[in-house]
């Protein structure tokens, strides 16, 4: 029998309580659960010994989670994998796992505590509860900003073969990834246009991160030079491609112009600049960039856009908006060019 449309006081009701599944998979990130179920199902008492939990307690979580469609429970009681738990797992492309525990974790979920903080006053709820920015309390606490670091080469991983099918990046002879963490994405755009070279800009730690791990594993360190600093000061010179992959939108519009001031002083004539963010859709259109946009509000006090809105900002740093290339992803691409001094 067909099942009946659920009033709107259930529909309200599954929204209030979105944050139990939330939770829910959280505790299974952190456990590493989907890595334990791989090989084949395993019973609550053998992933509570695996995990140092307690077996009645894990199993409820799971059989939770298996509503969902996260776990398979058979008729023995045991979870097995599913595709959603394989996207859970470590080390996979596309794994959301570092996500999960960043997003859901103790700063991003202790921040959005205070979201009714910046509603009030217009502050950031982060810089509110802990007493300092979060760029300053990744870099005092590096074992919470290496899981963020990875929950961002994990996000773009799963987006970044829709971006660079959608963009032309065969032009390019040297691209400049600013803000590039690991170099996921440039890697990826290497890989596609065997001709080009990348220049991988971020924090020195960061970029040092990535050198050290993914760029030497995906054999491109020749084709990749890492460079270290800051993008409020500079960035560097002679890229005709200049990518900027979920940067922008960590910033209000003075500190985002001030970058894109950076890249435009910076790119060689005739160059292009592709702001990798979500466009925000008029009226009453879903779109998960618009909870995104709450996201920046709690987090760092940027903001998600309009396309209106990036043409003045990009009118502001000098560049014309050639156009928006929509993706099969929550990313659009916002191509300029430099408008010649």
């Amino acid at each position: 029998m067909a099942q009946a449309t659920p009033s709107p006081t259930e529909q309200l009701f599954q929204i209030i309580n979105g944050f139990w599944t939330s939770r829910a998979v959280y505790v299974a990130a952190k456990l590493g659960l989907a890595d334990f179920v791989q090989e084949g199902p395993k019973s609550a008492d053998e992933l509570a010994a695996a995990t140092g939990t307690h077996a009645p307690s894990l199993y409820r979580v799971l059989r939770a989670l298996a509503s969902t469609g996260i776990f398979l429970e058979d008729e023995q009681g045991r979870f097995a994998a599913t595709p959603l738990s394989d996207v859970l797992r470590s080390g996979v492309p596309g794994s959301l796992r570092a996500s999960a525990i960043s997003e859901l974790g103790e700063d991003h979920y202790d921040a959005w505590r205070n979201v009714l903080q910046s509603v009030k006053t217009g502050e950031i709820a982060f810089d509110h509860h802990f007493g300092m920015p979060v760029w300053e309390y990744y870099a005092q606490n590096q074992e919470v900003a290496q899981v963020f670091n990875e929950s961002m080469s994990g996000l773009t991983r799963s987006i970044e073969a829709a971006v660079v099918r959608s963009c032309d990046f065969s032009h390019g002879r040297t691209v400049v990834d600013v803000g590039g963490g690991h170099g996921t994405f440039l890697a990826a755009i290497l890989k596609a246009n065997p001709t080009a070279k990348g220049i991988l800009f971020d924090a020195p730690r960061v970029v040092a991160e990535g050198q050290n791990g993914l760029l030497s594993a995906e054999g491109l360190g020749g084709r990749i030079e890492a460079v270290g600093g800051d993008f409020f000061a500079s960035v560097p010179g002679g890229g005709d491609i200049y990518t900027l992959k979920w940067i922008i939108h960590d910033w209000d519009d003075a500190k985002s112009v001030a970058i894109l001031k950076n890249c435009h002083r910076a790119m060689a004539r005739g160059g292009r600049l592709l702001l990798v963010e979500s466009v925000i859709p008029p009226r009453n259109e879903p779109s998960l960039g618009k909870f995104m946009d709450l996201n920046m509000l709690v987090m760092t006090g940027g903001r998600e856009r309009t396309a209106d809105e990036f043409r003045d900002l990009l009118a502001a740093a000098g560049f014309r908006l050639a156009r928006i290339i929509a993706t099969p992803s929550p990313v659009s691409v916002i191509e300029a060019l430099r408008e010649e001094e």
